[in-house]
């Protein structure tokens, strides 16, 4: 059922909420991010923020992926063996994003808040 929620590992087919997530993210211009968090309320919390994370290691090449952090600003994918450590960060570094010395972003000065949206 598609408006069954989502929470753990996600086999076989994509959902139509993954479709949903990859068309989210395309609208978060450069220089700005979201978290996995947000974009699960987004999308009535029809996805766990895993399960955005999820979504996002299998997505399209055309999808900007980089552009999801955890919800301290820090990134997820350095714990996954089949993305280069440091890519994410680099991506980021060349739209503009600045990291502090403890390798997260500053989610008040880049986080992308769609119209409409509340805070995160």
């Amino acid at each position: 059922m598609v408006d069954e929620r989502v929470h753990d590992d996600v086999q076989g087919k994509r959902t139509r909420a993954f479709e949903e997530v990859y068309a989210l993210v395309c609208t978060i211009p450069e220089g700005r991010v979201m978290t996995y968090g947000q974009i699960a309320t987004l999308l009535a919390n029809r996805l766990s923020p895993r399960a955005v994370g999820w979504a996002m290691h299998g997505c399209p090449k055309d999808v900007p992926w980089q552009r999801v952090v955890n919800a301290s600003g820090g990134l997820s994918t350095e714990r996954m063996p089949d993305i280069p450590p440091g890519l994410q960060r680099h991506l980021l570094e060349e739209e503009g994003i600045a990291f502090r010395p403890n390798g997260t972003l500053d989610l008040g000065r880049y986080r992308h808040s769609p119209a409409g949206e509340g805070a995160q």
